[in-house]
Order: structure tokens, then sequence, then C-alpha cells
């Protein structure tokens, strides 16, 4: 059982040390200063917004951006998700993809993970979340190691698998790698949920460790799973976070957008760090669950255009995460040798830090 929810005081920030909409930048800042960073957490909270300017007058002036906008930004996005980064085999042309992520005829589990993850994921704790990973070494150990590892963990966020974690990673590299897809992709789809080592780490529970993922410190979209539950969240109702940007700019791109800590943003920092695999790659695994925006075309405004390039990346990833859940079980041992070979190619340093 995750511990029970911490509450955070809340202050008005100063000038000094208010967030604006215009900078874009928090995350750059945490990796400039981290002293910096604790400060700032102690005072972005919620704060009683002006008396000349009202909530509702700041969501019809979004509802007005938003119809102008609509348009062509989401014209532009489609055209860009609707061109083949990589042609799919004729197997997943086949797939009845209606029968995957059935959130409505999930078990119970299901539903109350989603309710608590759109509960706690704050501002606040995403700024804590990013500082302890800077501050801290969980465990030295391979790639193969955390695989294994990882084995012993049940997704409570997942409708559509029971399998282990390493029969899901397995299943998704030799699809890919049946396809004839490049080696990074192929080693993509085999460690691409490894950061959900995080719950045997310093996890609250599973909520900050799985489950779709979405940008914090700007208004959650009904675009998002179970997007109700967001009422219990207490930037809800914050006017620093509930606007269309909250502390974002408009195509600040995502690479400055926090999103809801877990185990791709996790696992994003640490192959950046430690592998040499491309861009395309890292956005694989920091974007897979961020189904909003790769699915959803959610927070379309919030992209540059390195991100655009990105989305074709991801869309062509998610098919082989998603569709490849299925009862089929392969030999570990027998397909150990190809993928530790996969593993050192792209990881030169064997041990590294978690």
């Amino acid at each position: 059982m995750p511990p029970p929810h911490m509450s955070h005081k809340i202050s008005k920030p100063t000038p000094e040390n208010k967030p604006t909409p215009q900078d874009g930048k928090l995350l750059e800042k945490l990796d400039d200063d981290i002293l910096k960073v604790n400060q700032l957490r102690g005072t972005l909270k919620q704060c009683p917004g002006s008396p000349h300017h009202t909530i509702d007058d700041e969501l019809r002036l979004e509802q007005k951006q938003q119809q102008q906008e609509k348009g062509e930004e989401e014209e532009k996005v489609e055209s860009i998700a609707d061109e083949n980064w990589q042609i799919a085999s004729e197997y997943y042309k086949n797939i009845d993809t209606k029968a995957f992520r059935q959130y409505e005829l999930a078990c119970d589990r299901v539903r109350q993970f989603y309710e608590e993850q759109h509960e706690r994921q704050t501002v606040a704790y995403n700024i804590q979340a990013r500082i302890n990973f800077k501050t801290k070494t969980r465990a030295k150990m391979s790639v193969w190691e955390g695989l294994e590892r990882l084995n012993k963990l049940l997704d409570d966020s997942d409708p559509d698998t029971e399998l282990s974690q390493i029969d899901h990673a397995l299943q998704t590299a030799e699809a890919i790698r049946r396809d004839g897809k490049p080696r990074w992709f192929q080693l993509v789809g085999l460690i691409h949920d490894l950061g959900k080592l995080l719950y045997f780490f310093d996890s609250k529970g599973q909520w900050d460790v799985v489950g779709d993922t979405f940008p914090v410190g700007c208004k959650f979209l009904k675009r998002i799973i179970f997007p109700d539950s967001f009422k219990a969240n207490p930037d809800f109702l914050n006017p620093l976070y509930n606007t269309k940007y909250g502390i974002y700019s408009k195509h600040c791109g995502l690479d400055k957008v926090m999103l809801s800590w877990g185990h791709d943003e996790y696992m994003y920092h640490v192959a950046k760090k430690n592998s040499t695999l491309p861009p395309e790659a890292l956005a694989m695994i920091r974007y897979h669950s961020f189904y909003p925006w790769h699915q959803e075309l959610a927070y379309s405004y919030l992209m540059d255009d390195h991100d655009k390039e990105m989305l074709r990346a991801v869309k062509a990833f998610n098919a082989y995460d998603l569709y490849s859940k299925t009862d089929q079980q392969y030999e570990v041992e027998e397909l150990k040798p190809y993928y530790l070979e996969l593993i050192d190619e792209f990881f030169p340093n064997k041990i590294i830090d978690f």
C-alpha cells in the first residue's frame, strides 16, 4: 500500500520567484542549480489570483484561442502523424485495435490506479522527483540485470496484459526484430519499460512509476484517460497551472515541459546519459506512454519542429509496444545472447548508474 497522501502548505509566490508562462525553462533550471530549484519548490504554490482577471475570463479567452488555433495546429500535426516513419508490417494492419486499451471495461485496480495517479502528480511532486533523480544513484547494475529484477512487477495500470515485464519486453523487441527494423529500434523494444525499476527504489507506489503520462503545470485536458479524476489534484484549481499554457509558452518544445514523473522520464534520462541511442530512440522511450499526445494529438500547441519529427518515431514504435501484447512467451535463455550483444553495442559501459 502506498503511504498516505502528503499535503503541502500553500503560500503566495513572490515576484522574484514566480514562474511566468514565457520562460518555459523549468527543466533547464534544474540542471543549472539544484539549490535554486529547492527554493522554487517552496514557493510554487497556489495563489488567489487577480481580482481584475477571473478564472471565467481565462476560460473564455482560452476557448477563443483554441477555436482559432485548432484547425491550423491539428491539421499540421495530423499530416505529420499520418506519414510512416517506418512502414508497419502487414501483420499490424490486421490487428483489431479496438480490442486494446479498453479502460472502461478494465478491472477496478486499473481505475483505482488512475484516480490515485491523477490526484498526486502535482508540480511540486514533479520538481522534487527530478531533484531526487539528479542527486541519487539508486543502484549500479547491467541493463540485463535490471530486466531480470523488473520481472517481479505486475503493472496495475495496464488493462491489456498480466504477463511479466521481461515477457512484454521480449514480445516487443522480437516483433520489431521480426520486421527487420534497425538494431537500435530493437533495443528500444527491449528496454522501453526498464524505468519501472523505480518501483523497487524510492517510488511512493505505482502511481509515480507506471500509467499514461501527461504534462503538469498546465491544464489537464479531456483527452487524458479518466479526466474527471484530476479534480482531486491540488493543481486543478490553481490559476498558475490550470490555463492552456500554464507555466509554459506556445511552441516552447516538449523538452521544456514536465511530464508526469514515472518510468518513461526516468529511463529517458538514464539512456540519454549512458547510451549512444539516436534521438528517435530517446523520444520513443520518453513519450511512449504519452498517449494523449501521440494518439489523441493533445498539447500540439506546446510542440516545436523537433517534436513534430519525433512524433513520427513514437507512433512507429507504439504499434509494437501496444499490439505485441499477446499470450505468446519466449524462452528467455535462448534469446539472451542476442540481446546481451545488442545492449553492449549501445551501452558502452556494462555497469550503469540507475
